[in-house]
């Protein structure tokens, strides 16, 4: 006989787990089914390990320059498989974490691949086993995974997709990241940091293409300053891979096509979702190249079924999976959330430096009809980011002329990622900049920047 319950969720991440805990608060008899490990990509493979190695790398980093802060530290060095051992155990830590959460919620954990089977009906299989589940309502969480290069898929050993650059048996000398977005980006630091000779190639004309021109030209910038080597509006066509390392073939932005070896290669060109093999088609369920479509409620096209986080497209971030969790699960609850909206989804890239922001670039402001009010604030004129030796970077704020709306923060710097959310707050406040410039902000703290560049706006920044 198949168990019952009055929610089964897909899939274990940040959107699944989150869901299934605020399910369980209101009241509904709930199930998780995960066929890897509680916690999915960003707790395992993705967010969480790779700010511990990153977390490394600017430890490593700051030892390197210890003679900056009268320190002294002779003899700096690394043990490879010390640093992935940290890592794995972080992820470890927090992914038994989420198994005492799913306890003490009384969230019922099935094993296994699941698969749409029916309305309101999943099969859970493992091995030889199978678990016949229903429930009313069903909500899909089954994320995303690295898109491969057609001509070059990963192979774990020259060719790495983010997994394989998470736990790697050898430190690169000459490392070749195809795509410049946030983990392209951020393996970039980690290596380039721990002594990898690193290039980036990015078909866009410039890196970071999301964020704000200024933002993307500071970080090209920077990262050449730490001696990367950034090749924009360029293409790798051809990978050959050896016992000793790959062979990349790249066409330039001048259309010419050069030849280099490197010894390891990180493809982070994208995502693809896990939509296939679940039992979509056969209920007819909506999808748009190869993302499920939803309203703001998670609800897909077919009564019953709903998704959230990765697999119904941008952004894909573990904060937006969530909050789309906790929104569906209430809906469903016969609760009245606001439906869920992607204009204050905040992003984070935890280079070194790092870059945060919300909301409308400059341009997309101006594309969308907005007269603007631009502010801009170094670091180097904050007391606090020198004191710190972070005296590089700047915070930038975009305004309605007329309203006053905060329409977009960009940031670049250290530590902008906790930062941002001040900005983020402040949008979901509808403050203006009027409330911004009568904030209080404290001395010394790199907060201050955020005070700086409101005032900025409207020809006020009182420190530069």
């Amino acid at each position: 006989m198949a168990e019952s319950y009055d929610l089964i969720i897909l899939g274990s991440g940040p959107g699944g787990y989150v869901a299934a805990i605020r399910a369980s608060q209101l009241g509904l008899k709930t199930a998780i089914v995960e066929r890897e490990r509680l916690g999915g990509i960003c707790l395992n493979w993705g967010c969480i390990p790779t700010k511990a190695l990153l977390r490394t790398s600017e430890v490593y980093h700051y030892m390197q320059h210890a003679k900056d802060y009268g320190l002294k530290a002779d003899n700096v060095g690394f043990d490879l498989a010390k640093i992935v051992e940290r890592s794995r155990k972080v992820s470890g830590q927090l992914n038994a974490g989420v198994k005492g959460l799913m306890k003490k919620n009384k969230v019922a954990v099935h094993e296994g691949v699941g698969k749409l089977t029916g309305k309101g009906k999943l099969t859970v299989t493992q091995g030889d086993k199978k678990t016949e589940l229903t429930a009313k309502h069903i909500i899909v969480a089954t994320g995303a995974r690295a898109r491969d290069l057609p001509f070059a898929k990963a192979d774990g050993k020259r060719i790495w997709t983010y997994r394989h650059a998470m736990t790697p048996e050898e430190m690169p000398t000459k490392l070749l990241v195809i795509g410049s977005g946030a983990i392209g980006v951020e393996f970039a630091s980690f290596y380039s940091d721990m002594g990898a000779d690193v290039t980036i190639v990015e078909m866009l004309p410039r890196i970071l293409p999301v964020e704000d021109e200024e933002i993307s030209a500071h970080m090209d910038k920077t990262l050449q300053k730490q001696g990367m080597k950034i090749m924009t509006g360029a293409g790798v066509e051809k990978l050959e891979t050896s016992a000793k390392g790959v062979k990349a073939s790249i066409k330039g932005k001048d259309g010419k096509t050069s030849t280099e070896e490197y010894s390891h290669v990180i493809v982070a060109i994208g995502i693809v979702p896990n939509t296939e093999d679940i039992g979509l088609e056969d209920l007819g369920v909506k999808t748009e190249k190869g993302h499920i479509v939803t309203d703001g409620y998670a609800r897909t096209n077919v009564d019953g079924i709903y998704a959230i986080g990765d697999v119904t497209g941008a952004p894909w971030l573990a904060h937006k999976a969530s909050h789309e969790g906790v929104v569906c699960v209430e809906a469903i609850a016969g609760e009245k959330p606001h439906p869920f909206e992607k204009w204050n989804i905040p992003g984070c890239t935890y280079s070194r430096p790092q870059v945060a922001s919300v909301g409308l670039t400059e341009a997309k402001a101006k594309e969308a009809g907005h007269k603007v009010k631009v502010g801009k604030f170094p670091f180097i004129g904050n007391g606090k980011a020198i004191a710190l030796g972070e005296a590089e970077g700047f915070i930038k704020t975009v305004f309605d002329e007329k309203t006053g709306e905060l329409l977009g923060a960009h940031m670049v710097g250290a530590e902008v990622t906790e930062l941002i959310q001040g900005y983020v707050v402040s949008r979901q406040l509808e403050t203006t900049e009027a409330e911004l410039m009568e904030t209080v902000f404290a001395h010394p703290t790199l907060s201050e920047m955020m005070h700086e560049s409101v005032l900025g706006a409207y020809g006020r920044a009182l420190h530069i």
